[in-house]
C-alpha cells in the first residue's frame, strides 16, 4: 500500500532560485565591484552563467555567505 520515499532522492532535486546581481547587491549591500572582488579573492560565491553575458546567483549560496557573516 503505502510507497517509501527516498529522502535523500528529493533532497538531491530541491530547486534552488538564481538571482541576478541587483538582487544579489541589495541583499549583501555591498556594490557591484566589491562582488566581484571577493569573487575574485575567493571570499564571495561565484555565479552561474546563464548565456551569453549573463550571470545569476544560487539563492541559497548567497544566504549561505550572509549566514556566516552574521555569526
Amino acid at each position: 500500500m503505502g510507497e517509501e520515499i527516498d529522502k535523500g532522492a528529493t533532497e538531491s532535486r530541491r530547486v534552488t532560485r538564481l538571482i541576478r546581481l541587483p538582487e544579489v547587491q541589495h541583499r549583501v549591500g555591498l556594490g557591484r565591484s566589491t562582488i566581484y572582488r571577493w569573487m575574485s579573492e575567493g571570499k564571495f560565491p561565484k555565479p552561474v552563467q546563464l548565456g551569453g553575458y549573463a550571470v545569476a546567483w544560487a539563492e541559497d549560496e548567497v544566504q549561505a555567505w550572509i549566514a556566516t557573516r552574521l555569526k
